[in-house]
């Protein structure tokens, strides 16, 4: 059970979170906020059951189904310890729907900065949305997509690549301040298990407390036990758990 600070810490978290993450694509359906990007981040195509509404839920899955259906979309929701009804995760299960991609979120209670920070490239959001989906292997239209929500997002966009001395990519990722709380977002490197997304994270770090931030968050895959352990080493801890569940049992 975390403590108490940590409990609210880790629900501004999800807050902020959504915040970071929304695309221009978006809708509420008797409160519950539908996101229809077509990007590859799950989050900006998913549901995100805010509120318990008036609607017998297979009423309210029809009305949702219809809208991905018109976005070209698979129908996913994202549940978390806050989804609403309480008992979503269960009914849905009951109905066959499928789990998949567990995320941890990781809370840092206290940010210091580093000594000495490590130089950072600033890079626009068309730009570094081409950078991460070639790493990643993302379609253009992801990648578009990609641009389209951080250049957009109603929290500033702030991302980032790391080079060595000669100007080969080693590293790139995005931070989101909102406030006092700073999210790390796709961190991925160029060269794995080298120590060039722990440099990257420090400074991304070092540059939001400079900004404000006096607290951290960020979501890892829970089978990734290889940066669970490099986040933990830098103070992070685990604060909650969320998945999908989609009928159509999982997504690309």
């Amino acid at each position: 059970m975390l403590e108490t600070h940590l409990q609210a810490l880790a629900h501004r978290a999800e807050l902020a979170g959504l915040d970071a993450s929304a695309p221009p694509q978006q809708a509420d359906i008797d409160g519950w906020l539908l996101r229809l990007s077509p990007g590859k981040a799950k989050r900006s195509r998913c549901i995100n059951a805010l509120r318990e509404g008036t609607l017998p839920l297979d009423d309210l899955l029809a009305r949702c189904q219809q809208a991905y259906d018109a976005a070209g979309l698979p129908l996913a929701v994202r549940v978390t310890p806050w989804s609403q009804p309480a008992d979503l995760d269960a009914l849905l299960a009951a109905r066959g729907w499928g789990s998949f991609d567990a995320a941890d979120v990781m809370l840092l209670g206290t940010l210091a900065p580093e000594p000495a920070a490590t130089a950072l490239q600033a890079l626009d959001a068309a730009p570094y949305a081409r950078l991460v989906g070639a790493l990643r292997g993302s379609s253009q239209t992801a990648i578009a997509a990609h641009a389209e929500r951080i250049a957009n997002a109603p929290v500033t966009y702030q991302g980032f690549a790391l080079h060595d001395d000669v100007g080969a990519l080693l590293a790139c990722g995005q931070m989101v301040v909102d406030g006092d709380i700073v999210g790390l977002y796709d961190i991925a490197s160029a060269a794995p298990r080298q120590g060039h997304g722990e440099r990257l994270c420090r400074a991304l770090l070092t540059l939001a407390h400079a900004q404000g931030a006096r607290q951290a968050y960020l979501q890892v895959g829970s089978d990734n036990d290889v940066a669970k352990r490099l986040y933990a080493r830098m103070g992070f801890v685990f604060a909650y758990r969320y998945h999908y569940r989609s009928p159509e049992r999982e997504l690309t």
